[in-house]
């Protein structure tokens, strides 16, 4: 079945192959992609775009020592089949296996670490900079970006950087029209609107080869046939081009599944010196019928399915479940915006990510994609929060560590209402290190003008969205993490509730713990553990990071000799070291026992394999709390 890609350990092997064998390899490597992802979860249909993509760059260009960078590297699961990693690919994602995403831990052919996107111009443009900073002219530098990912105000500072910097590297646009969703804004309507003939991009490469022979050093040369060729493009195309604009020499749109074709366009622009873009265009899920019709739906898959026809292997069952945390919130905001016009709906590119395609299907014009654009999101929101909108704002957690500075500067410094809704909050298991959002809690704790609040179940959701629409709060952020939460019967009457007002939820009197968000459901389970030996715990919903609800603090120092905070974030700043700043104000004599993500990046693995690993599940804090009443007891 895999006759070609048997025999390719490394990209060496790959040259050894004719040109001709090409699209053999590229079906072979295609269809082992099918079908590893078909029992094994994991991001599909963009990797299945690029197949003929990659082995075309790799065809052509020495990696590692060429430098090939992935943008967000959802696409790159061939890439990393190429390079020695087909026999250890059953492991994708797993814990100890192979990551997700390309890693310079993992492999050299990973030359750059990525994950979230737009970085790929950024980090190519700095390789190539060394390069010619270190007199190495024949290392070539490729940098690989979806049309979704140049949304991002990085591509564009790079871009800028890339037209008068005049390195010698390549960009290649991969334009499928899709991000996660469909491709929204005006730069994905240029895109589609440039139409460049075949006889164009003959009579500038022809000029690009006289104007070579003529002044191999003409330092005007590159502007002489940007300008010359601008007007060949004005008349294929009707409209200026803007990379050319910016002093890159743009060529295509060219067929991205047509391997031989590629092979040779690469051949030609490897010999062009200066800064280059190949825009190629590509069907997401290509190969794989189900996603071409449905991409959103197969950008990632969570569970096993037939090869063949995309059918899954295991039906869900048919009992009733939780409903996932992002469900909640698209559902509410739906009907907080029935009752209140001022309701806006915000998402950087994630409208079924988040849910937010609920509200958009009933109100489109109240819900705004802006495309992959934490920091436009953020001040977007506050632009509509300072002319009297209620803007929910909902960006993944670690996505918003892109919007640091908006939220401080243009927000939260102005005091202005919006509602930021972190999703993914927490470890979120397969995805790893670049996308678990547990810096959240401890990067906007410090800041003035901010509400924190994390609900532990669904109906706590509803009522913080509910409560945060009511005004006067400033700034809020609500977080809540990825996939399902604990309560079946979720669509309660929304309530009001007291900003900086957490819940008692268990008496006690030998331990008090502590939790922030739906981490309590495991603070459930170690009071259960800890009654059936005999240990007393009370157990605190603090509902709130800031304001913290002192008196819940004052009451647990008052009953119990250790307190245990639990948190799905970093302990390093987050509501655990608030609780013990305030402890040791107050002169508490007991001991605080702060249970969170260590002061470390962590790896890819199941959530409880995780948690497991970071002492946050109930059997190693149960474990810890029993420990640490021994050391009481044996200093009475």
């Amino acid at each position: 079945m895999y006759d070609l890609l048997n025999k390719i350990t490394t990209p060496a092997d790959l040259k050894q192959l004719d040109v001709k064998q090409l699209p053999q390899l590229c079906d072979e490597l295609r269809h082992f992609v099918i079908e590893q992802m078909s029992h094994a979860p994991g991001h599909f249909a963009a990797s299945l775009g690029v197949i003929e993509l990659t082995v075309a760059i790799h065809y052509v260009y020495d990696t590692p020592y060429d430098k090939l960078v992935w943008d967000v590297g959802h696409q790159a699961y061939g890439h990393k089949i190429l390079t020695g990693r087909k026999e250890s690919f059953h492991t994708l994602r797993k814990k100890g296996g192979i990551s997700g995403f390309p890693n310079i831990f993992e492999s050299e052919y990973d030359s750059f670490g990525v994950g979230h996107s737009s970085t790929s111009i950024s980090a190519a443009l700095g390789m190539a900079t060394a390069a010619k900073l270190n007199g190495e002219k024949d290392r070539h530098v490729v940098a690989v970006i979806g049309d979704g990912a140049l949304t991002g105000g990085e591509a564009f500072e790079a871009l800028n950087n890339m037209a008068t910097s005049s390195p010698d590297m390549l960009v290649i646009l991969n334009d499928n029209n899709m991000a996660i969703d469909k491709v929204t804004g005006g730069l994905s309507q240029y895109l589609l609107d440039i139409s460049t003939s075949n006889l164009y991009n003959r009579l500038r490469n022809k000029l690009s080869q006289y104007l070579d022979r003529k002044d191999d050093s003409a330092t005007g040369k590159t502007s002489l046939l940007t300008k010359l060729t601008n007007g060949l493009k004005n008349l294929a195309s009707h409209q200026a081009n803007m990379f050319e604009g910016l002093n890159i020499r743009y060529f295509g749109p060219t067929d991205g599944h047509d391997v031989e074709y590629l092979v040779s366009i690469l051949r030609d622009l490897k010999r062009i010196s200066g800064p280059k873009m190949l825009h190629v265009i590509t069907v997401k899920g290509k190969g794989f019928k189900a996603a071409e019709e449905d991409p959103t739906k197969w950008h990632s898959v969570g569970r096993s399915f037939d090869p063949e026809t995309g059918e899954p292997l295991v039906k869900q069952s048919s009992a009733p479940h939780p409903p996932r945390f992002q469900d909640v919130f698209g559902e509410t905001i739906l009907e907080l915006a029935r009752q209140n016009d001022k309701i806006l709906g915000i998402t950087p590119a994630m409208p079924s990510g988040c849910s937010l395609n609920i509200m958009m299907r009933e109100m489109p014009e109240r819900c705004f994609d802006v495309g992959i654009a934490e920091q436009h999101a953020v001040t977007f929101a506050a632009g509509l929060a300072v002319s009297g909108y209620t803007p929910f704002c909902n960006i993944y957690s670690t996505f918003a560590q892109r919007a640091f500075d908006q939220v401080i500067h243009d927000v939260a410094l102005q005091k202005l209402g919006v509602v930021f809704c972190f999703d993914r909050g927490g470890l979120v298991g397969a995805d790893g290190a670049t996308h678990h959002g547990v810096f959240d809690i401890a990067m906007l704790r410090p800041i003035p003008n901010i509400t924190l609040m994390s609900p532990m179940t669904e109906p706590e959701l509803r009522n913080m969205m509910y409560t945060s629409q009511m005004g006067g709060l400033g700034t809020v952020v609500i977080r809540y993490p990825r996939g399902e939460g604990s309560t079946i019967d979720w669509r309660t009457p929304m309530r009001e509730i007291e900003v900086g007002r957490g819940r008692k939820l268990r008496d006690g009197s030998d331990v008090a713990i502590m939790s922030y968000g739906p981490i309590g459901t495991e603070s459930e389970k170690i009071c259960d553990a800890l009654a059936e030996s005999g240990i007393s715990a009370s157990h605190y919903d603090m509902r709130f990071a800031k304001p913290i609800d002192t008196r819940l603090i004052d009451e647990a120092m008052s009953t119990c000799g250790l307190i245990v905070t639990m948190e799905d974030g970093v302990k390093t700043g987050g509501i655990g070291t608030a609780i013990t700043e305030y402890a040791k104000d107050k002169g508490y004599k007991g001991e605080v026992i702060r249970i969170g993500v260590p002061d470390e990046f962590i790896g890819h693995g199941s959530v409880s394999e995780l948690y497991a690993e970071c002492g946050m599940d109930a059997a190693s804090v149960t474990r810890a709390i029993r420990e640490a009443l021994k050391r009481q007891e044996s200093k009475l």
